[in-house]
């Protein structure tokens, strides 16, 4: 008797290391399905960020074919959706990566519910190195801070690396695509599994060793890139990790430290979804309602240069420095003392890399609201610029109107005459100020 899987592909959009699709690949026959969720999409998802999509899951149906299957592509309730192609290939299994979100875990109960006769095995070693809950502090379901994590991260033995599929096979008839748009398509340039391994290749022989001394250079822009990829599954984590360990070096184990605070981010939100939206570590905060600057902020127009660089890096690249991410989050939070979510919804917008873990984590990190041990710490931008762009090549390169300015006025160029800034405004805040009004604030509100 010949079996029949539908392997549901979420967040791991690639065919090798993925737990999920070879499990799946055991049956005789399986049929990969990706739901494209207009109720995430629509409205949420900047252009970029949707093209970006379109890409990792045209590369997707391109490696799935080379193995003899094809990606199945359906819009709309994924619940319903999965279960209808389940139902029209008379699937006995369906395979589905088990993530953190509470979103992702109503799905899971759901299809439970709805998937009736059928079995739904779910893989929950796909996102991650580490996966939630593998290694808990005594007493707690998570740990609540990073370097007891990290400690136990590193001794904890890895899972081992799955091999890719050597043959998929469908079933005579396998479900329909939808006809839109938005599904792979061979004018749909590739930026999935093939972009993504390439730029690990060139990542661990190129740049990898240096990434501890040059990660916060902003001009240099020594890191990675690979947080897309590995937002979409396009990057195995663990395989990852494991080159970076394989490494040895400092920057090799300085950029496993940041792979280990995204699983850190992962076990946190699995064991309080709610953080997603609510205070992790409440401050009893009275946010600011300023329409007006959280808008000169999104637009890159607050007047303070390296806050400005980092808010038109992410509209015209879909992608921000982590520096200037800590930058411009302290900025909205501390010195404007606007509300985190709102931080939070705009870069989910528009970075291709913007998860609910790590975007939401890290925002309340910086906010003061999350897991970080010093909550009351305030970037001064000025300060940070200095340090992390000297001579002010990162400013220049997304300011274009302060490009001329020499380096002694570039990150304050308010000191200048209005007509040597050509248009570039004023500070909206006086930084100063602000950070006493701040620090005010949050004394007070924690009683």
């Amino acid at each position: 008797m010949t079996t029949t899987t539908v392997a549901v592909f979420t967040r791991d959009l690639r065919v090798h290391d993925n737990p999920m699709l070879a499990a799946a690949a055991r049956a005789d026959h399986v049929v990969p399905l990706f739901v494209r969720d207009r109720r995430v999409e629509n409205g949420t998802f900047a252009a970029g960020r949707a093209r970006f999509l379109d890409q990792c899951l045209t590369d997707l149906d391109a490696g799935l074919r080379e193995l003899g299957g094809r990606l199945v592509v359906r819009s709309g309730d994924p619940v319903e959706e999965i279960c209808r192609l389940a139902a029209e290939v008379d699937a006995e299994r369906v395979h589905l990566s088990r993530d953190v979100s509470a979103y992702a875990g109503s799905r899971e109960r759901s299809l439970v519910a709805a998937l009736g006769r059928r079995v739904l095995h779910v893989h929950d070693d796909v996102h991650t190195v580490v996966p939630p809950g593998r290694i808990l502090p005594q007493g707690n379901d998570h740990f609540a801070v990073f370097t007891p994590y990290h400690r136990r991260w590193i001794a904890t033995r890895w899972r081992d690396p799955v091999p890719a599929p050597r043959h998929l096979s469908l079933p005579p008839g396998a479900g329909r695509t939808d006809t839109n748009p938005d599904g792979p398509t061979a004018d749909v340039e590739r930026r999935g599994e093939t972009a993504g391994v390439a730029r690990t290749r060139s990542w661990l022989d190129t740049g990898i060793d240096a990434y501890e001394q040059r990660h916060d250079d902003l001009a240099a822009d020594g890191t990675s890139r690979l947080s897309p990829y590995l937002h979409l599954g396009c990057v195995s984590p663990l395989l990852l990790a494991r080159r970076a360990a394989a490494a040895g070096t400092d920057g090799a184990a300085a950029f496993a430290r940041q792979l280990a605070w995204r699983d850190f981010h992962h076990q946190v939100l699995a064991a309080r979804p709610d953080t997603a939206h609510a205070d992790y570590r409440p401050r009893a905060d009275r946010w600011n309602d300023d329409a007006d600057g959280l808008d000169a902020w999104r637009e890159g127009q607050t007047g303070i240069p390296i806050v400005d660089a980092g808010m038109r890096q992410l509209r015209a690249e879909g992608w921000m420095h982590n520096r200037a991410r800590l930058i411009t989050g302290s900025f909205l939070t501390k010195t404007l003392y606007i509300d985190w979510r709102a931080g939070a919804r705009h870069f989910f917008t528009w970075l291709l890399d913007g998860d609910i873990a790590n975007n939401c984590l890290n925002w309340q990190w910086v906010a003061g609201t999350g897991t970080d041990t010093r909550p009351n710490r305030v970037l001064n931008p000025i300060r940070q610029a200095q340090r992390y762009d000297p001579d002010g090549a990162y400013v220049r390169r997304y300011v274009p109107e302060l490009a001329h300015l020499s380096t002694a006025d570039v990150h304050q160029p308010w000191r200048l005459p209005e007509r040597e800034r050509r248009g570039y405004p004023a500070p909206i805040v006086d930084l100063a100020e602000a950070r006493t009004r701040f620090l005010a604030a949050r004394h007070g509100g924690a009683g």
